[in-house]
């Protein structure tokens, strides 16, 4: 029998690591015996690996309190405290940043208006939520181990900012300039990847191998999880379906292109509607909250505005689902607060416009993580590097 080289090893045993700590992550406490019959692994193997990992902070042990007859059991978790992970949603007029558990599990949370789009004074601001949500981190082993941030723009596979047309940034290394101010590894993503990778970790899309997250807020991106992973495209920049043309003679989109979706079913389009329809006597600064309380009242103009929304979202729902076929579409983002008012105007123009297989095949979901899906979905790819670079994932 072929002996195994020492890389090979390496590989199984990091596979075996791998499996061992994801057992115990997601079916603690649990026995080692029960992990060794679950994954089929030697008890050997399984007892090194523990040790390993209970030696790393990862792993903790306690007995039992009850048992069949004879020796109790040491029982098994995960130390979701081992250290935290900082998750930020950067958007167009917000900053909301998380500090999380190994687990996903929120610590704090810090969110500020935005008054500028300078990228200077964005980044200012973020330094300082970041250095608030550092400061409140409890003592742990590790500390804080990552911090991811979801962007509003194209991300190549370098983490760079290619462009971000609503904030009207091009070719910024903001992973690098925070990663030199904190001396924390920065994952930097597309924030409806983040959102997507959020909801399908941690909310309404787990247990679903393909589904499309639409984050719709200033602007509409998506992001877009096929077998159970996230696809970015070619060069990183999929899923920006904000960009579908959905009026060919429309007007001109920031991003070059006429008559894109998201000019009139993100935010700011129904913003720029309100105030076009006059449903407030003071229409200068009509904000969110502003129109969403007007529908909890009955306002006859918002509830019509907001109805015209729900439309313009399912004329692109209608192109995403013929496209991809998906088993669940997650609308998330701020616009998701709507979903009372706008939910009965998507489904319609889904059920006027979609094949009978299409509709009965996909789900409608709105987000369950609500404003946090972005945040948690940036701070769970930070968590993943981590164990990765601990060698508990495999590449």
């Amino acid at each position: 029998m072929q002996k195994l080289k020492t890389g090979d090893q390496n590989l199984v045993k990091q596979m075996n690591k791998s499996i061992v700590f994801h057992t115990i992550q997601k079916k603690g406490p649990i026995s080692r015996a029960q992990i060794s019959k679950l994954t089929g692994l030697n008890k050997a193997t399984v007892s090194t690996m523990v040790s390993e990992m209970i030696d790393e902070s990862f792993v903790y042990e306690i007995e039992a309190t009850q048992s069949s007859g004879g020796r109790k059991p040491v029982m098994l978790y995960f130390n979701n405290h081992a250290g935290y992970s900082i998750g930020i949603d950067l958007g167009v007029n917000y900053i909301l940043g998380l500090l999380t558990d190994l687990n996903g599990n929120i610590i704090e949370e810090v969110s500020q208006d935005l008054t500028t789009i300078q990228y200077g004074d964005v980044k200012q601001q973020l330094y300082a939520v970041i250095q608030t949500l550092i400061n409140k981190a409890p003592d742990s082993p590790y500390g804080v181990i990552g911090i991811g941030i979801g962007v509003p723009g194209n991300i190549n596979h370098e983490e760079t900012i290619i462009l971000a047309p609503n904030l009207k940034w091009e070719h910024k290394d903001l992973k690098t300039e925070v990663q030199n101010e904190f001396y924390i590894p920065v994952k930097i993503q597309n924030e409806a990847n983040s959102g997507a990778i959020g909801e399908h970790i941690y909310g309404a899309g787990r247990n679903i191998s393909n589904l499309i997250y639409v984050s719709i807020g200033i602007g509409i991106g998506t992001g877009i999880i096929i077998q159970g992973n996230l696809y970015t495209g070619t060069s990183g920049i999929s899923g920006e379906m904000g960009h579908f043309t959905i009026d060919a003679n429309g007007r001109k989109c920031r991003c070059g292109n006429n008559g894109c979706w998201e000019l009139y079913a993100s935010e700011n389009a129904l913003l720029e509607h309100a105030k076009k329809q006059k449903v407030l006597e003071e229409t200068n600064a009509i904000t969110l909250k502003q129109l969403s309380t007007e529908a909890q009242m009955g306002n006859k103009k918002v509830l019509q505005v907001l109805h015209t929304l729900g439309e313009n979202i399912g004329i692109g729902l209608t192109n995403i689902i013929n496209t991809f076929n998906p088993q669940m579409i997650i609308i998330g983002n701020r616009l998701s607060q709507f979903s009372s008012w706008i939910s009965n105007p998507i489904h319609n123009v889904l059920d006027e416009r979609l094949s009978y297989y299409h509709k009965e095949n996909t789900d409608i979901n709105f987000s369950i993580l609500g404003k946090h899906s972005i945040a948690l979905g940036a701070a769970s790819i930070s968590i993943s590097h981590f164990f990765k670079e601990n060698k508990l994932e495999n590449e």
